[in-house]
């Protein structure tokens, strides 16, 4: 693959604990450390915009006991399956559960399926990360 170089001047200070965070990070150098990061401001930007199809997981603890909880989520996942691609069920203790979705489709649909997850009595906790494959 072709690389182009290009020249960036920092303030000592800033890198010096760039190069800490770098090295903490387990990279080689700062070239494919300031890639990763400009990849990572690409995608965001990408992901906001709400261009193309994302892919992603939602990840929520609910306690399995609290009314139907269980059943609403199931409902849910149900009626949206053509953007889950997988879940994961981990029985944390006696009452609570992890549910990891892995989803696909337009960022919004994406957002509004957790948002409507994360909003069912029973449900602690909930978090969604969305990335793309490509940019």
């Amino acid at each position: 693959m072709a690389v182009e170089r290009v020249g960036v001047s920092f303030e000592p200070e800033l890198l010096e604990k760039f190069d800490e965070l770098i090295r903490d990070k387990g990279y080689a150098n700062r070239s494919e450390a300031i890639r990763d990061l400009i990849r990572k401001s690409l995608i965001e930007a990408e992901v906001k915009a709400g261009s193309g199809e994302v892919v992603g997981s939602l990840t929520i603890v609910y306690d399995h006991d609290f009314g139907d909880v269980t059943h609403q989520l199931i409902h849910l996942q149900h009626s949206q399956h053509s953007n889950i691609l997988a879940t994961t069920h981990v029985h944390v203790d006696e009452h609570d559960c992890l549910e990891v979705i892995v989803i696909r489709g337009k960022a919004e649909e994406l957002r509004k399926l957790a948002d409507n997850m994360k909003a069912i009595k029973g449900v602690k906790h909930g978090e969604l990360v969305i990335t793309k494959t490509s940019f």
